[in-house]
């Protein structure tokens, strides 16, 4: 079993290509045990944001503070604080932070070798 504290857990620099602002922590994962999903969590500072990409498996992502908006089908659509939102596989996306910053929890699937501390989303 494991509880871990979304606000007691220490986030490190997303370092990747197309990042700005941006800190995560792996909540559960690999290294908990954890065999089928990674549960991550990403600070994105005002006037930040996560890389523009795709890749071949889906994650879903709660907005658990701040607001923002996330590039998805073509668009940036407006996100707050209790949006869930459902990212397709090879949809590009993106998350901005507005002025008082994002937070949001990402779900992926471990198969992906996801479960590491990878920025992105």
């Amino acid at each position: 079993m494991l509880i871990r504290n979304i606000d007691q857990t220490p986030l490190a620099p997303a370092q990747m290509p197309g990042v700005q602002g941006v800190a995560m922590a792996v909540m559960v994962g690999r290294e908990d045990g954890a065999p089928n999903f990674a549960l991550r969590q990403f600070r994105v500072e005002s006037g930040g944001h996560t890389p523009r990409h795709s890749h071949d498996y889906e994650h879903e992502v709660f907005i658990v503070d701040g607001a923002g908006t996330v590039l998805l089908e073509g668009r940036e659509n407006p996100v707050r604080a209790g949006d869930v939102i459902y990212v397709p596989a090879d949809h590009e996306h993106q998350f901005r932070a507005g002025d008082r910053g994002l937070r949001f929890l990402c779900l992926v699937p471990m198969s992906r070798n996801c479960g590491d501390p990878t920025p992105g989303s």
